[in-house]
């Protein structure tokens, strides 16, 4: 799994830590920041509710969060920039967002502004990666954090979520588990410091089924064998969701397939189908709100992600 993963992100030799969802990812990481030093994290207001909810009861226990608007996206990276300063422990944004699937631009000047002050950039990819390329070194994201799952868009199913580690991190996570230190277990409570594994390992867990990274592991193969990358689609104009406006809302013809075969043992056939977009008061939530916006919603099929 780590593989296909580090092929999707561009980078052959990433290090990579799993879980089973991206939150119990984001808690180790946060709790390996210097908060007594750097007591703010800078987010925005558009991210999934993996970040904003704990960020919210962060907010609630005293810690400083502050938020940029999302809108418009083009500026996210500018307003962050802008904002990061000595105090601030971790920038946290998406790369897409995932309320308007709008691409998040120019997140490299936000991981030089970053690097200036010593803070760690988090970058939350879940909505982007499978659905337009992304590449770690291109677009200027070496020094960053990445989350990321395989819930939605990698097709994966539960249970398949990653953190990709920027190289060198030395980074001590107070929430952590015995899987840290699984290379190290015979000097464990050799002396008063916990030892951690280098790389990834420093945010591994404890045990848990992995059952569902095999699954993972095939469907990351399947995709590398046929050449199943967004770089294979985005050059096909037939690939690209086609908008037109109907009274007060929009309808959206969006391709069931992409337009061209990347395998000739795999035909694909074009087809296409209009639906209208999922109410903006409806999107995330529930599973009862999503399921009641569904039956409001013809022909829109909606998913959830592991929080």
């Amino acid at each position: 799994m780590r593989e296909g993963v580090r092929r999707i992100l561009g980078e052959p030799r990433g290090e990579i830590a799993l879980g089973q969802n991206t939150h119990e990812l984001l808690v180790r990481l946060l709790s390996a920041l210097p908060l007594d030093r750097r007591p703010r994290l800078l987010t925005t207001d558009g991210e999934f509710h993996t970040i904003r909810r704990q960020l919210d009861r962060l907010a609630e226990a005293g810690l400083e969060v502050e938020r940029v608007p999302s809108r418009p996206a083009d500026a996210i990276a500018e307003r962050l920039a802008a904002a990061v300063d000595d105090r601030t422990a971790a920038v946290l944004v998406s790369s897409v967002l995932f309320t308007t699937g709008e691409i998040v631009p120019g997140l490299a000047r936000v991981a030089e502004a970053c690097a200036r002050v010593g803070a760690e950039l988090v970058v939350d990819a879940y909505h982007h990666l499978n659905v337009v390329p992304f590449d770690v070194e291109a677009d200027g994201l070496a020094g960053a954090f990445v989350l990321g799952g395989g819930y939605k868009y990698l097709q994966l199913g539960e249970g398949n979520c990653f953190l990709r580690v920027p190289p060198g991190c030395r980074l001590r996570p107070v929430i952590t588990g015995w899987f840290a230190e699984f290379g190290l277990l015979d000097h464990a409570g050799a002396d008063h410091a916990v030892p951690y594994g280098e790389g990834a390992a420093r945010f591994a867990g404890s045990t848990y089924d992995p059952t569902s990274h095999y699954r993972a592991a095939a469907v990351l193969a399947f995709e590398a064998a046929h050449a199943l990358t967004p770089h294979a689609c985005v050059p096909s104009a037939r690939c690209r969701p086609r908008v037109s406006s109907a009274r007060s809302s929009s309808t959206i013809s969006t391709p069931l397939s992409c337009a061209s075969s990347p395998s000739p043992h795999w035909p694909v056939r074009v087809s296409w189908r209009s639906v209208r977009p999922m109410p903006r008061d409806s999107r995330g939530g529930s599973a009862s709100g999503a399921w009641r916006a569904m039956r409001e919603v013809r022909g829109c099929v909606s998913g959830q992600r592991p929080m």
